[in-house]
Parts: structure tokens; C-alpha cells; sequence
């Protein structure tokens, strides 16, 4: 029989603020090298401390809403989720389960050349966890990240494919960067997602139990786990036996999962109201702030790439994973009215720069002017600079920034078009290789490339070569 995969996925992100959730403790972007230094008697735990909640915090999580379309909830409260282990200082976390502060929408994303819609049933906030490392027997119990805000944006069990999680997972992910939400770096622990997965047989409605991995931590790791876990779940299937809904460890080394614990429909995690937080009521100046942190969705301009533009996908693809770069890209194209020219120079010249650059890698940090590369390009269109020489000029640029003019003359490589002094050396090369000119005109056309640069070189390359073709052609043919 043939089954297809239905696919839920719990999406935890660590929120961009400067303090913690409910405290004044710094947020754990990073990873601190010495444990246990960003901590206070609330995150804790200790006895008596009150929370305070993080304005800063509630306001990205309404601009993240937003920027996944989804409804804003104007009042939300925070409840009790009880249950103990080391890494929880307070034995409970703090979260949102009964009215969370944004509702439903869908996300769009491009998967393999179509776009599509994934609905998300609602995203809350809540606090981290500490962090356990395990080694010699012991449980070593570090806390600074714990009490810091999380995003859990919870979709509903609408994917089918390991690529579809994928480029949604990329997609989520460039969303939340480009309107400074979340970094969400997977290697820094700052996005983290389970993945609730269950098969069934295609062009049936009945599902069979799913299977929880919690924490996979990594777009590739997610893929392995999504291959492993179905041929597993097929397998036991197909010996007519029945899956155990349970939680499960991914050990993307092995590229195998194990059995973590049994997981019911309902987990007795005693959810009361949050006693020490009043409900969470947005404000219209909060709302109308949100919206003007909003920016141009990395889709939005990807579309546009693509059917404006006319650019190819994979260039569509490098421009919008970062969205600094698609804004520098955009404002490009605004001076030089020519995307394609502007994009390859971006693609294969920058960014091939900067990854070669040991102290550039943002294009934030380029040392030259917008307009310099500008500059460049309209210097290359009216055939004042030849591509080969644009590079040369980038490069100066790039390393010493300066006027663009100014490296083109010292440098002494703007390209002569002179009509009449082209053809005067056209008729000198032709004289001067009479046997060559023979051949080609018994049909050796290779011979022609040789006639070109025997002009270049008498040029010093300094004049058009594009001029040179279209000389020769018209002397010889």
C-alpha cells in the first residue's frame, strides 16, 4: 500500500529582547562561556520573587503575528503548566494555553517552484527552560537561559513532505529575521522544533497514533528525522501492528530515534491561570507601534524577483535569505534601473568578496558607497568598462573603498569608442595578418577571436571589444 505522511510541527523561538520575560536578567542570545552569571532570585525561582512582564517581548510577539498574517488577540493571559525537572527552576512554566496571544492564519512559501499555504493554529509566548549537561555520572544544571522569552508557534498537521517542513521552516525563519523578532539561529539553540508526525494510507482519512521528536535542531537533521521516522512507522504498519504514540529522542549522528516516553492525548500538566499576572490587554499605541516595525514579507520580494524581475530562482533564493541584502539589492535597482546586472554583480562579485573577507561579512560592513557600485554598472552598460575590468574596480572598492571614476582613470581602464580610431586600427590588423585573413575567409572561423585580440593588443586594451566584432565582421564578411 502506499501512505503519505501527515506532519504537525511545535516551533519554539527565542525572542529578540534584551532582558528575559519576567525579569531583568539579561536574554540569552548567546551562549555565555561561564554558566549560571545571567540570573536573579525571579528566574530562579526563589520564593516570594514576583515575575514582571517584558513590554518589549509582547510587542515582538504581536509584530511576529503580523508578520505571519495572523489575528492578534487583544487579550491574552499566561497560565501554570506544573511539572518538575532540574532544568525548571520554579517546577512549572509559565505559557499560554487557553487564550494565547496571536490566533490563526497561514504562511506562504515557494516548494519546488509552487507556492503554498501552511496554516498556523496559534503562537504563544513562554519562558525557557535552563540547559543539563550530562558527563561522569552527574547532571551539571546551567540557567541562563532559563525565564527566556520563547515564541511557540504551533501549525496545524497540514504537511506531507520533508520539503514542505523545509522551505516552510526557511521561510518562518527569514520572516522573523527580517522584521528583528528573533535571530533564530538553529545552531545557537535559538529555534528549536518538535515534529508530531503520523502516516496514514492515501486517500484515507484514518490516521494512525503519531509520534512526537522533540527538539531537532537543524533544517537537515529535521529531514533525516522525517525519512527515518516514516519508514519506521510503514514498517511496523505494514506487520500489522500498531504504532506507539509516544515521544521520541532523535540522534541525528545515528540517524536513528528511541523511545523517550509514552505521550497520551491530553498530558496532566494541572494548567491553572498564572496568579501573579494580570491579563495581557494590548493597548492601541502597542498595536499601531507593532505595525510600524513591519517589513516587506522575504516571499513578497522573492515573487517579485521572479515575475518582475525575471530572475532565476536560485538568484531570487540567494537575495531574499537575507534580508539586509535584498534591501541593499532593492535600493541597487532603484539607482540602475537594471536588476539582472545589478544581481549578478551581487551574487558572483560581493558576496564572493565578502566570503573571502575576514573582517566583511555583513553588507552593512562594505567600506564604498551604494552609489559607487552604481556607478560601476552604468560605466558597464555604456560600454565604458568591460566586465572584466568592473570586477577590477569592485575590487578596489571593495578593499579601499573611493570614487569609481576616479579608480577607472588611475587605473587607466575605460574603454575607448572612438569610431574612427577603432577603425583605423581594424584596417592595420587586417593589412598586417594577411594569411589569417585568408583563412578566415576560407571558412577557419576561429581565426576570427585571434583577429580581435590582435586589435585589443594593439589598443592596449583600452578600446571596445564589442566595437572590434562589429568592425571586422563588417570588413570581412
Amino acid at each position: 500500500m502506499d501512505y503519505e505522511k501527515v506532519i504537525g510541527l511545535e516551533i519554539h523561538m527565542r525572542v529578540k529582547s534584551q532582558t528575559k520575560l519576567f525579569c531583568a536578567c539579561k536574554n540569552s542570545l548567546e551562549l555565555e562561556s561561564e554558566a549560571n552569571v545571567n540570573v536573579c532570585p525571579v528566574c530562579m525561582g526563589f520564593p516570594g520573587m514576583l515575575p514582571a512582564v517584558n513590554a518589549q517581548v509582547i510587542k515582538l510577539g504581536v509584530v511576529a503575528g503580523m508578520m505571519m498574517n495572523c489575528e492578534i488577540n487583544k487579550m491574552s493571559r499566561f497560565d501554570r503548566k506544573s511539572y518538575f525537572y532540574p532544568d525548571l527552576p520554579n517546577s512549572f512554566q509559565t505559557t499560554q494555553l487557553y487564550e494565547p496571544i496571536v490566533g490563526a492564519w497561514n504562511v506562504e512559501t515557494i516548494v519546488e517552484w509552487k507556492l503554498q499555504n501552511f496554516w498556523i493554529h496559534h503562537m504563544h509566548l513562554e519562558n525557557d527552560a535552563g540547559k543539563l549537561s550530562h558527563a561522569g555520572g552527574k547532571t551539571l544544571c546551567d540557567y541562563n537561559r532559563a525565564g527566556s522569552p520563547l515564541m511557540e508557534i504551533v501549525t496545524d498537521p497540514v504537511f506531507h513532505t520533508r520539503e514542505e517542513v523545509m522551505e516552510f521552516l526557511k521561510e518562518l525563519q527569514k520572516m522573523m529575521r527580517a522584521a528583528g523578532v528573533s535571530d533564530a539561529d538553529m545552531e545557537k539553540g535559538q529555534m528549536r522544533c518538535d515534529v508530531n508526525m503520523s502516516i496514514r494510507e492515501v486517500w484515507s482519512d484514518v490516521l494512525n497514533n503519531r509520534t512526537e521528536h522533540k527538539n531537532v535542531n537543524s533544517f537537515s537533521a529535521i529531514g533525516r528525522c522525517i525519512d527515518s521516522e516514516f519508514k519506521r512507522q510503514k514498517k511496523i504498519v505494514e506487520k500489522g501492528e500498531v504504532v506507539d504514540q509516544e515521544t521520541r529522542g532523535w540522534d541525528d549522528a545515528s540517524g536513528t530515534s528511541s523511545s523517550q516516553r509514552s505521550k497520551e492525548d491530553a498530558m496532566d500538566y494541572r494548567y491553572v491561570p498564572e496568579p501573579d499576572i494580570l491579563p495581557i490587554v494590548l493597548s492601541d499605541e502597542l498595536l499601531a507601534s507593532a505595525k510600524s516595525q513591519l517589513v516587506e514579507l522575504p516571499i513578497t520580494k522573492r515573487i517579485k524577483y521572479l515575475e518582475q524581475y525575471k530572475l532565476g530562482d536560485d538568484d531570487a533564493r540567494i537575495l531574499t535569505a537575507n534580508y539586509e541584502l535584498s534591501e541593499y539589492f532593492d535600493k541597487l535597482v532603484e539607482l540602475t534601473k537594471d536588476a539582472k546586472k545589478s544581481c549578478s554583480i551581487l551574487t558572483s562579485v560581493i558576496l564572493a568578496l565578502m566570503n573571502e573577507s575576514e573582517d566583511i561579512s555583513k553588507i552593512s560592513d562594505l567600506k564604498f558607497d551604494i552609489e559607487q557600485l552604481s556607478k560601476v554598472i552604468e560605466l558597464t552598460n555604456s560600454d565604458e568598462l568591460s566586465s572584466t575590468n568592473a570586477k577590477m574596480v569592485i575590487e578596489e572598492l571593495f578593499q579601499n573603498w573611493g570614487d569609481a571614476d576616479s579608480i577607472v582613470d588611475s587605473k587607466n581602464l575605460r574603454q575607448k569608442n572612438d569610431l574612427w580610431a577603432l577603425e583605423s586600427v581594424v584596417d592595420d590588423v587586417i593589412s598586417s595578418n594577411p594569411e589569417q585573413v585568408s583563412d578566415y575567409k576560407w571558412g577557419n572561423e576561429r581565426i576570427f577571436g585571434f583577429l580581435v585580440w590582435q586589435c585589443m593588443k594593439v589598443s592596449k586594451g583600452q578600446w571596445n571589444p564589442k566595437v572590434f566584432n562589429e568592425l571586422l565582421k563588417n570588413k570581412l564578411d
